[in-house]
C-alpha cells in the first residue's frame, strides 16, 4: 500500500503508528495489516491502580454521625483520595493507548467510552466501567452491552437503583433504545415504560458487584416491540438485538467515527447498509465489522483520507505514540484534556461527546496550534480551563508546564538523512492533508541550520502547528 494508505488504516483502527512500523508496514495488504492488529490485541489485561471499597471502614458503617468534625475530615479525605484515584485511572488509560501493542483494543474500548457512556464519581466504579469496555472491545457488541448494563456506573448513572417495581425509573430504558441501539423512532414510548420493568431490580452491592433484586423486580407480563411476556432485562437486550434497526444504528455510529462523518452521502449510505447487513448476519461480531470496513478498497478511497478531525484524545495519544513523546511533568496529559474539552471518564452527558467540527472554535483552535510549541519551548498557555465542578478541577485549572520530549536521535535513523529530504519525509508521515507550498518553503526556512536531530524537533513543532495536523 501506498505510506499515506497504511497511515490512514493506523491512525482509524488506533492512536497512529511510529514511522519505523508504517515502513514495515507498508510493504504488505491491509488484511495482512489488520490480522497482525487484531493478533496484537487478542490477550487482555485489566487496568488496576484503583483499589476496591474498604467495606471494613465502621466509621462510614456506623449510623452515629454526632461527631461532626470526624464526619467532615472523613468527607474530605474521601473526596481527596477521590480526585487522586480518578487522576490515576485517567494517565494510566492515556498510557495503554499510547504504547501498549493492543492499539485496536483500546481505540474500540475509547470509542465504545463515547457510545454506551457512563459516568461516576467512583474511581473504583469508573475502573470497573472501563476494564469491561477493553475486555469486550472487540468481541459480540450483546455480550459488550450486557456487561456494559450491569455496570454499577452504568446502574447507577442512569439511575437504575432507582428502578423498582411500585415506582419504575424510565431513564435506563430510554437510553438503551434511544442512544445505545435502536434509535429514535424504532420504538414507542409504551416499549421504554415496558422496558423499564423489565429492568426493574438490577442493582449493586457495597463491593460494587451486579446483584438482582427479586423482591424488586416487576415478574408480571410486559408487552415489549409486540411481543408479551415475562421478560427480564436479559431478554430484552436479546429483543433489542433481534432488530436490524440495532445493527444499522450501530454500524452507522461506528463508520462515521472510524471512515466518514458524511454518512448521508449516498455513496456512504450505501457501505453502512451493507455493513450492517454483514453485522447482524454474523451475530454483531465487532472484529468482524471492523475486518469488512478496515479491508475494503473503499475505505481508502481519497474521500476518506484526512476527513477526520482528531478528538483531543486522539490528538494526545496519537502525539505520544507516533514521535514517542513524554511529558516531563505525568499528570499534564490532564490539563491538556481540559483546555480541549475532552475529559477521560468524564464525557458531558448520556449522548458523549459530539465530536467532527464540535471539537474545533476559535478557543480549541488556538489552543490546538499553540500546544506543540508549549510542549518544546515550556510556555505557558494563553488560555485557561473552565471551572465546572467535575474531577480533578482544583489540579487540572492550576498553571502547570506542559515541556515534553523525544529521543530524536534514536528516531534519526528511521528519517532520511539529508536534511534536503528530511522534511518531505516528515511531512508525508505527519500530516494526512497536505498544506500550501508557501506554508512548506517558510517551515523549510527555519529549519535550515543545527544538526538533524534539532532539525527534526522544530520540524516535528511546526507541522504539528498547522491546522492539518488536526486532521487524519
Amino acid at each position: 500500500m501506498l505510506q499515506k494508505q497504511t497511515q490512514h488504516l493506523f491512525w482509524r483502527a488506533g492512536f497512529g503508528a511510529p514511522l519505523s512500523t508504517i515502513k514495515e508496514a507498508k510493504h504488505h495488504s491491509a488484511k495482512r495489516i489488520f490480522k497482525r492488529l487484531l493478533k496484537d490485541s487478542e490477550s487482555f489485561s485489566p487496568i488496576e491502580v484503583v483499589k476496591p471499597p474498604d467495606t471494613t471502614d465502621t466509621f462510614s458503617k456506623s449510623k452515629d454521625k454526632t461527631d461532626l468534625t470526624r464526619l467532615k475530615e472523613k468527607q474530605l479525605e474521601i473526596e481527596k483520595q477521590r480526585k487522586e484515584d480518578q487522576t490515576r485511572l485517567n494517565i494510566a488509560w492515556i498510557e495503554k493507548m499510547s504504547s501498549g501493542k493492543e492499539v485496536l483494543r483500546e481505540k474500540m474500548a475509547f470509542y465504545w467510552h463515547g457510545h454506551l457512556v457512563s459516568r461516576s464519581q467512583d474511581a473504583y466504579y469508573s475502573q470497573s466501567y472501563v476494564n469491561t469496555l477493553r475486555k469486550y472491545a472487540l468481541g459480540k457488541f450483546g455480550d459488550l452491552l450486557l456487561a456494559v448494563s450491569k455496570e454499577p456506573s452504568m446502574l447507577q448513572f442512569l439511575n437504575n437503583r432507582q428502578n423498582r417495581k411500585k415506582s419504575p425509573n424510565e431513564n435506563f430504558a430510554r437510553e438503551l433504545m434511544e442512544l445505545f441501539t435502536l434509535g429514535r423512532g424504532n420504538y414507542t414510548e409504551k416499549d421504554i415504560k415496558q422496558v423499564a420493568r423489565a429492568f426493574t431490580g438490577w442493582d449493586f452491592d457495597t463491593n460494587g458487584q451486579f446483584v438482582f433484586k427479586e423482591k424488586q423486580h416487576d415478574d408480571g407480563d410486559k408487552t415489549i416491540f409486540g411481543k408479551t411476556g415475562n421478560f427480564k432485562g436479559e431478554d430484552v437486550i436479546s429483543m433489542i438485538l433481534e432488530k436490524k434497526e440495532t445493527a444499522v444504528f450501530v454500524t452507522e455510529k461506528i463508520y462515521r467515527q472510524l471512515v466518514n462523518e458524511d454518512t448521508a452521502n449516498p455513496w456512504h449510505t450505501e457501505k453502512i447498509l451493507k455493513l450492517a447487513e454483514r453485522f447482524y448476519e454474523s451475530g454483531y461480531e465487532i472484529s468482524l465489522l471492523l475486518q469488512h470496513i478496515f479491508t475494503s478498497d473503499w475505505f481508502f478511497d481519497a474521500r476518506n483520507i484526512g476527513s477526520h478531525i482528531k478528538s483531543p484524545i486522539e490528538l494526545l495519544v496519537g502525539m505520544k505514540r507516533t514521535m514517542q513523546i513524554h511529558f516531563d511533568d505525568p499528570e499534564a496529559p490532564l490539563l491538556i484534556e481540559r483546555l480541549l474539552g475532552q475529559i477521560l471518564l468524564y464525557p458531558p452527558n448520556v449522548a458523549g461527546w459530539p465530536g467532527g467540527k464540535n471539537w474545533i472554535d476559535s478557543s480549541s483552535l488556538l489552543f490546538r496550534m499553540q500546544l506543540p510549541s508549549l510542549i518544546f519551548t515550556d510556555r505557558q498557555p494563553e488560555i485557561s480551563a473552565k471551572s465546572d465542578g467535575d474531577i480533578n478541577t482544583e489540579y487540572q485549572t492550576r498553571k502547570r508546564g506542559f515541556s515534553g520530549e523525544s529521543d530524536w536521535q534514536k528516531l534519526a535513523p528511521y528519517f532520511a538523512g539529508k536534511k534536503t529530504n528530511l522534511l518531505e519525509e516528515m511531512t508525508n508521515y505527519l500530516l494526512q492533508a497536505m498544506p500550501d507550498e508557501s506554508i512548506m518553503k517558510e517551515i523549510e526556512s527555519r529549519v535550515k541550520a543545527g544538526p538533524q536531530a534539532d532539525a527534526m524537533k522544530k520540524t516535528t513543532m511546526y507541522l504539528w502547528m498547522l491546522p492539518e495536523y488536526q486532521l487524519c
